[in-house]
């Protein structure tokens, strides 16, 4: 399994992103994913769920009008579109397999958002 972000970058608030997670190794559209984020100093945290379909999404509330998650399952990638950013989003934005939270999920590298004037 391999997961790999990208798309992280500087941005102004109010700005936006597009982060995307290229996945391999393991037939991706038969897999749940989650985006999860940590700030500095602080734990993980869970921001955003899509099922294998792609037809059920769920989000955390702090980015629930702000953000979407999709996937493309022919393309193996995992998609957050990113709007309305705001400084406390700053963080290494992680894609998961699942929720994340379990010790057989997987995760990329991480790509860091840092949102600042």
């Amino acid at each position: 399994v391999h997961l790999a972000e990208s798309g992280g970058g500087l941005v102004q608030p109010g700005g936006s992103l597009r982060l995307s997670c290229a996945a391999s190794g393991f037939t991706f559209g038969s897999y749940d994913m989650s985006w999860v984020r940590q700030a500095p100093g602080k734990g993980p945290e869970w921001v955003s769920f899509i099922n294998g379909g792609g037809g059920s999404t769920y989000y955390t509330d702090s980015v629930k009008g702000r953000f979407i998650i999709s996937r493309d399952n022919a393309k193996n990638t995992l998609y957050l579109q990113m709007s309305m950013l705001k400084p406390e989003d700053t963080a290494i934005y992680y894609c998961a397999t699942d929720r994340g939270s379990n010790p057989d999920d997987y995760y990329g590298q991480g790509t860091q958002v840092t949102v600042s004037s």
